[in-house]
């Protein structure tokens, strides 16, 4: 296998290829996106031909041509391989009639390219009768030609899914399709499908028209060799075989296979046609991965573009949130209700507002007298506080919540991601009102730290210490919720003489610069929690867009891999085993020359039959 090469002989394709299989294999298009399903399943088939075929082909230059047999159900491929290598390889009971699991023949002394994992790697390997469907059963037989081998694929418009997969797993990893359909079938759309894939990356494809009535073969043997030319196959053999009798042994007569088998052995003789063969194939399939991956890069941009959507709704949506927490926690909206009441309390009754502007010197007296010490009122009052800031984040963390799921819903990608989880993310989560209550709590104590570590100084010590801790500490939260700037009215009068008394009472502790900076701090350590406190909320919806394994950078990585391959199919392998894919001009084109045998169209054909798709006449 191409992993097991040491890294200092591997070519620059090589290493190439490597980058290519690496990044493919991160593609990740989770979201409901036009042309995502069919550029998750191009990123497979991608991974699967670099498995496959191209990396293990690359490092077995010298391998034998794998040929491929497949095509259509009923269409005689086993019956077919059989003829040709004149032995049962698919007994009944070891292989069932309907082809389920792949068969590889070779030459004995080909054995050890096949043992191993350098050919088709993800199938098991199995020498008998006992396997599972997925096993590749290998019989070595010397009626196959040395450097060739043929394998007998199942039907690849099987009724049954795995066995298609497999199919189309198979022929992606052939130096050479051997295509069988029957005079029938040989105009349905799936077959069709194989063969249009295959010209489009420049595959070596041999076709067999197989069970052609004998006075057919005047009629639709041209015609299918025309709607080959006319679908990209005009260079590829068109073989028609006549619709005779098996032998007792399940056996075509052997003049209906040879001029198969003959142009197979010729094939395998000739070093420079097989190495022209496995050229031009894989050579097409690096063109194909290259030609692929720019469509996958697209799409995965377009992943990544809708979850930078679906990130920046949410992310606009609980801004929003901390943006009005932050807006009600310093323009007075606190300040009404239980939080107001224990205020004045805490301060004495309405008589200090009253009297405030004539009497400040006097009230900053009896506020003095009145808290000195640990005021009792002043536990009521963080109290208040916290109820009060509990209720406005759990209500603006649902307004987020209701608006998140609100945007996600309007789009096919958002609904998607929505239906990935079995939680409601159109409330706050249940942990939020509990999280919510320690962050108020952790906050009033940052104040009351605040507070102290401010009041200790040698300046304001005395006046601190008269006041208490917890006395100081309230009466700053008061003046950080007390800025009137959102207020109207009569809320004005009440949250700015409010706004005042606490300023007075900090004042008299600490001088006025000292208020303004104790302010801004307890004020910027509210923001910054609160902000913490509906980033744990956001996450509920960035970890459901991290959980799908969107790669953001998987697109320019793509299309860099893609263009170091283009680049290295440029650069010849050098050594006598690396004849790959440039400058082989000199080997002979994969062609056979026509049959010039005449048709008689009034004797039974028995003879197969060999039809150039170039030659064939218009039908009409």
């Amino acid at each position: 296998m191409a992993a097991d090469v040491p890294p200092h002989t591997r070519t620059p394709l090589e290493l190439a290829l490597l980058r290519l299989q690496e990044v493919v294999t991160r593609a990740r298009l989770p979201l409901p996106l036009p042309e995502a399903a069919a550029q998750q399943a191009a990123a497979g088939q991608i991974g699967f031909q670099l498995d496959d075929y191209v990396l293990p082909r690359l490092a077995s230059i010298d391998a034998p041509v794998l040929t491929v047999v497949g095509g259509s159900t009923g269409a005689g491929k086993s019956t077919l391989v059989n003829s040709l290598v004149r032995h049962r390889v698919t007994e009944p009971g070891v292989i069932r009639p309907t082809t389920r699991a792949p068969v590889l023949v070779h030459h004995p002394d080909d054995a050890h390219w096949f043992a191993d994992d350098r050919v088709l790697p993800g199938l098991a390997r199995s020498t008998g009768s006992g396997r599972r469907a997925r096993d590749l059963q290998l019989v070595p037989l010397a009626a196959v030609p040395q450097g060739l081998a043929i394998l007998d694929a199942p039907d690849v418009d099987s009724v049954v899914s795995e066995n298609r997969q497999l199919a189309a797993q198979l022929l992606d990893a052939a130096d050479l399709w051997l295509f069988v359909t029957s005079a029938a079938r040989y105009a349905d759309a799936v077959p069709w499908d194989y063969l249009a894939a295959a010209a489009e990356r420049s595959a070596a494809v041999a076709v067999v028209l197989d069970r052609v009535p004998p006075r057919a073969m005047r009629d639709v043997p041209p015609h299918l060799g025309q709607m080959m030319s006319e679908r990209g196959l005009a260079e590829s053999p068109l073989f028609a075989v006549p619709e005779v009798a098996v032998d007792a042994e399940g056996l075509l007569p052997d003049a209906a296979v040879a001029p198969i088998r003959g142009w197979l052995t010729a094939l395998a003789q000739d070093r420079s046609r097989r190495a022209a063969v496995v050229q031009q194939t894989l050579d097409g399939a690096v063109g194909s991965l290259v030609a692929r991956t720019p469509a996958i890069a697209r799409a995965a941009d377009e992943q990544a573009e809708a979850l930078d959507q679906l990130r920046a709704e949410v992310d606009r949506s609980y801004a929003e949130a901390v943006r009005t927490v932050g807006v009600q926690t310093e323009d007075g909206t606190l300040l009404r209700g239980e939080v107001l009441a224990r205020w004045h309390d805490f301060v004495g009754t309405g008589e200090f507002f009253r009297a405030l502007e004539a009497k400040v010197g006097w009230l900053r007296d009896r506020v003095v007298s009145a808290i000195k010490g640990e005021p009792s009122g002043a536990r009521d009052l963080k109290v208040a506080v916290e109820s009060g800031l509990e209720s406005l984040l759990v209500q603006e963390a649902d307004a987020a919540a209701e608006r998140a799921e609100s945007s996600w819903q309007s789009t096919a990608a958002g609904r998607d991601v929505l239906g990935r989880t079995p939680a409601d993310l159109s409330h706050s989560s249940t942990e939020l009102r509990l999280r919510a209550e320690q962050m108020i709590r952790d906050w009033q104590g940052a104040v009351l730290a605040l507070v102290a570590d401010e009041g200790m100084t040698k300046r304001s010590r005395a006046r601190f210490l008269a006041f208490g801790v917890n006395g100081v500490g309230v009466a700053l939260m008061i003046l950080v919720f007390a800025h009137t700037g959102g207020l109207v009215g009569a809320e004005v009068g009440v949250a700015g003489g409010t706004a005042i008394l606490a300023q007075r009472v900090l004042e008299a502790v600490f001088g006025d610069q000292a208020v303004r900076r104790l302010a801004e701090t307890a004020k910027g350590e509210l923001d910054a929690r609160v902000q913490a406190l509906m980033a744990e909320e956001l996450l509920r919806y960035h970890a459901l867009l991290d959980g799908l394994g969107v790669d953001a950078g998987l697109g320019p990585a793509l299309r860099e891999a893609a263009s170091e391959v283009d680049a290295a199919r440029a650069v010849l392998p050098t050594g006598a085993s690396s004849n790959a894919l440039r400058g082989a001009e000199e080997v002979p084109a994969l062609t056979v020359g026509p049959r010039t045998d005449s048709l008689d169209s009034g004797d039974d054909v028995v003879d197969a039959e060999l039809v150039e798709p170039d030659l064939t006449r218009e039908l009409r």
